[in-house]
């Protein structure tokens, strides 16, 4: 399994509910490292610019909406097989699908307010993690 970086975000629904600690013990105990984090306001313009991918899709204006409602904590992870790791301990996108255990599954209220957003491609990790870092902000710790 190769070192991998991801994106992760924990979104307005989550970091309203006080439930950052728990997401990152979550990443920590399943052997992936916080190697950069940035608590930020989105304005909607930087939404849409992060969410552009989705630009088309019928639930763009709202995802925007929601992602800016509120602050979100940023950060990139670091582990083995990162990418796929992140996605498996964040669950399904609907929390009602999520198995149980898994962070949608405890604190996602709905498909829209699902706690956090991770990457899904080495590709997509990469540009992701760009928005919102520099080289300078990531400091690994392997």
């Amino acid at each position: 399994m190769a070192v991998q970086r991801t994106l992760s975000i924990i979104k307005p629904d989550a970091v309203a509910k006080n439930v950052i600690g728990d997401i990152i013990r979550r990443f920590e105990e399943n052997g992936l490292s916080v190697i950069a984090t940035n608590m930020i306001h989105l304005s909607a313009e930087q939404a849409g610019r992060f969410y552009a991918v989705h630009a088309e899709r019928p639930f763009y204006k709202d995802l925007c909406s929601f992602m800016s409602s509120g602050p979100v904590l940023a950060m990139c992870l670091e582990g083995k097989n990162a990418i796929a790791l992140n996605r498996q301990l964040m669950g399904a996108t609907n929390p009602k699908e999520a198995e149980e255990g898994t962070i949608r599954a405890d604190h996602a209220d709905s498909i829209d307010a699902n706690a956090v957003h991770g990457s899904d491609s080495e590709e997509n990790a990469a540009i992701e993690i760009d928005f919102f870092f520099s080289n300078l902000d990531i400091n690994s710790r392997l």
